[in-house]
């Protein structure tokens, strides 16, 4: 079973590195098979919620939406989703 330092962490003040934290478990009798440790999310990528969305005028299937991402202004992003709509929030790769 996988579980997440930061989930434990809600529920228990630890102190400890998560090596450590592993070996404290495996003394306590739980089996620790590995630590993964993800990938910090890139700085260029935003949260956006979506202002508006039309048609594409030139394709059936594609949406032309205009996105807020904390600019001055907000981006026009070409979208393929179909479930897209105003008020939706979004991951903007800038």
């Amino acid at each position: 079973m996988k579980t997440s330092v930061n989930w434990l962490k809600s529920y228990v003040d630890m102190p400890w590195t998560t090596a450590e934290l592993a070996g404290r478990l495996t003394l306590a009798g739980l089996e620790v098979e590995g630590i993964e440790t993800l990938g910090a999310v890139p700085e260029t990528v935003v949260v956006g919620q979506i202002l508006s969305r039309e048609a594409h005028p030139n394709a059936d299937r594609l949406s032309v939406c205009r996105v807020e991402v904390g600019a001055s202004e907000p981006l026009q992003v070409v979208c393929g989703a179909p479930n897209c709509d105003a008020g939706l929030k979004v991951a903007c790769a800038l």
